[in-house]
């Protein structure tokens, strides 16, 4: 099955069973090709191997490492049809160059052949974590990993965003354009963590890209471009004059990343856009930012480093177009009271307004209307008809479940991360850009016990969907111990006030 978005890897999972050479080898093999009939009925075949060689000892495993590296696999399965040989099952892990995922048979029901047909896959599963603790090994085991046929398919499909997300980082560049604005620190953080997760970052001055801009005037493949976007805006098109300008910027951006990516295959910008981009650049870059996050590049804005890598694990988690946004408003009473009490079952402090400028894809909004920065306008055109403003991309986000979420270096270069699961209510904002009314429960305690107590910066990601689960297990995969979410009324943070 194909990804729905480009540049995030495709995963080919190869399915390894094992077998400890005092338990029959048939029963991890019939057992491993049902865990395989499952899944091809109920998810996709092609996404999975089924590797030939059952692992009992050492040699074994390094046939079974030769041929799922010759599938072309970049994420294991390791399955215990039975007890398992502990050493050579984690060593195949070990030496694979991608995540894996141990998962274990649980008993079938076979009437009074359980004296014969007995695995003890439940038991071999702790001896197998135990060993991967001692090699410090890392490596997926599901909430509860024992499971029959279709339940073990279902382990499997849930390990495909995260395996995702994993090879993802491994092979992402981002590309950068700063510095920062001035009074953005809150953008600020240290890189060095992103090394630890594989991902290589290039910094780059804005001059450079305001020159490579340059280079792109009069690019023949303007003109064709202009009209893919006016026919992407349709009636939303109130603003054509400005489509060259965005289409030449786009066309720098394209160029840069396949000029600059070496030898990563995925791409990411974290870029400029105010105050001195409007005067030289001569537009807002917006619109283009949010066309680039619909085919799967994301570009987060103000330098805002870990907020595309958070864009960019979203939508490998996702495998759908993400934006990036401010936590920025309350909700006024009159629309909360209008609108939303006794309607939906949220306090007006569970509700905010995600807001940017402009950025969001089209494909995010209900009726996305081509329009200008309103508040860079009152400082750089004011009393006259926009020009170097035009470039947002404006309108209510369409209604639905998501999930806000944000991997963030603290600035003693500590990971740390949260996500909040939540929706986008069907109401109108009667505001500007890209906008929506969030609600998440208890979002007001979220707010202060994680946010500001914790010290994330305004920006947050937005996955279209409850993700929380994949998240979550990502992030314990990669390492970041401290996992925030919004927990509920009964469960307190450290340091909450428990006389309040």
């Amino acid at each position: 099955m194909s990804n729905k978005l480009g540049n995030i890897p495709q995963i080919r999972l190869g399915l390894v069973a094992v077998s400890r050479d005092c338990f029959p080898m048939s029963l991890s093999e019939a057992r491993r090709d049902a865990v395989a009939k499952a899944y091809a009925e109920k998810y996709c075949a092609d996404e999975l191997f089924v590797c030939p060689t059952i692992i009992e000892n050492e040699l074994d495993m390094r046939k079974a490492l030769s041929e799922i590296n010759d599938a072309g696999c970049n994420a294991l399965v390791v399955y215990l049809g039975n007890f398992g040989p502990e050493t050579p099952e984690t060593l195949l892990a070990k030496y694979f160059d991608g995540p894996a995922m141990f998962v274990a048979a649980a008993e079938d029901d076979c009437g009074d052949a359980l004296i014969d047909n007995r695995g003890d896959a439940y038991c071999g599963m702790l001896n197998a974590s135990y060993n991967l603790q001692l090699r410090g090994i890392k490596a997926y085991i599901p909430e509860y990993p024992v499971g029959t046929a279709p339940e073990v398919a279902d382990m499997i499909n849930e390990f495909i965003p995260i395996a995702r997300g994993i090879v993802g980082l491994r092979s992402l560049k981002i590309s950068s354009f700063g510095p920062r604005p001035q009074d953005f620190l809150a953008c600020n953080a240290p890189i060095a963590r992103l090394y630890d997760l594989g991902v290589e970052i290039e910094e780059n001055s804005e001059l450079d890209l305001f020159a490579s801009f340059n280079e792109h005037k009069d690019d023949p493949r303007i003109p064709a471009l202009v009209d893919e976007m006016a026919a992407e805006l349709g009636a939303g098109n109130k603003m054509s004059g400005i489509l060259p300008r965005l289409a030449q910027y786009e066309l720098t951006l394209t160029d840069w990343a396949e000029a600059h990516r070496g030898e990563r295959q995925f791409v990411a910008f974290a870029n400029k856009c105010w105050p001195s981009f409007q005067t030289q650049f001569g537009f807002v870059p917006c619109y283009v930012n949010g066309r680039l996050g619909a085919k799967g590049i994301p570009v987060s804005c103000e330098v805002d480093i870990y907020g595309v890598l958070s864009e960019y694990i979203g939508q490998c988690i996702s495998d759908d177009v993400v934006t990036l946004l401010d936590i920025n408003n309350t909700v006024p009473s009159n629309i909360y009271h209008e609108d939303i009490e006794g309607k939906f079952d949220y306090s007006q402090r569970d509700t905010f307004m995600g807001f940017h400028c402009g950025n969001g894809s089209s494909c995010i909004m209900k009726s996305p209307i081509m329009k200008y920065q309103r508040i860079m306008h009152r400082g750089l055109e004011p009393d006259k008809e926009p020009d170097i403003t035009r470039g947002t991309l404006e309108g209510d986000i369409k209604p639905g479940e998501i999930t806000f979420f944000r991997l963030q270096s603290t600035a003693d270069a500590a990971l740390r991360s949260y996500a909040a699961e939540g929706e986008i209510l069907p109401v109108a904002t009667r505001s500007f850009g890209t906008i929506g009314i969030f609600a998440i429960k208890e979002m007001g305690r979220f707010y202060r016990y994680v946010l500001i107590e914790k010290g994330y910066p305004h920006h947050g990601c937005v996955v279209f969907g409850h993700h929380g689960k994949a998240l979550f297990d990502l992030l314990k995969y990669l390492g970041v111990e401290d996992r925030e979410y919004n927990r509920p009324a009964v469960n307190r943070y450290f340091g909450e006030n428990p006389y309040k």
